[in-house]
């Protein structure tokens, strides 16, 4: 299950409960790509404290959409993990320094509102329209 937390326009922040669907991978993509066609970057919040699995399509979705956005890493330039398990700081510490343009941070439980803020601490430029 997925729900979609209150944050500044230029931070997308995203509850995980339960097991992840395609449906719902689909509201982050659409909510994600939303943000992008109004700022040049945008902060990222997950709180995975009662994430537990994905499906194999929503996982697939996962894999092509986060491949696709490759070449626009600067555009997501801070991402902020809520998260109680040790092995997610782990896997953050290892890819902090080979993900070129992203910082990503680990928060407990307690630390929401300082996870947003963190993350929605750039400077997202506004999008030209036209």
């Amino acid at each position: 299950m997925l729900q979609i937390l209150a944050a500044p326009d230029h931070v997308g922040a995203y509850k995980l409960e339960g097991v992840l669907t395609e449906e719902d991978y689909d509201r982050v993509i659409a909510d994600i790509e939303a943000r992008l066609n109004r700022f040049d970057r945008i902060g990222i919040v997950a709180d995975l404290t009662g994430f537990r699995d994905i499906t194999v399509r929503a996982g697939w979705k996962d894999l092509r959409y986060s491949f696709g956005k490759m070449l626009e890493l600067k555009r997501f330039p801070r991402e902020a993990l809520i998260a109680d398990r040790h092995w997610i700081r782990t896997m953050v510490e290892w890819a902090n320094p080979v993900i070129p343009f992203v910082q990503i941070r680990v928060f407990q439980p307690d630390e929401s509102e300082a996870a947003v803020a963190w993350a929605g601490d750039i400077d997202p430029g506004l999008r030209p329209h036209g």
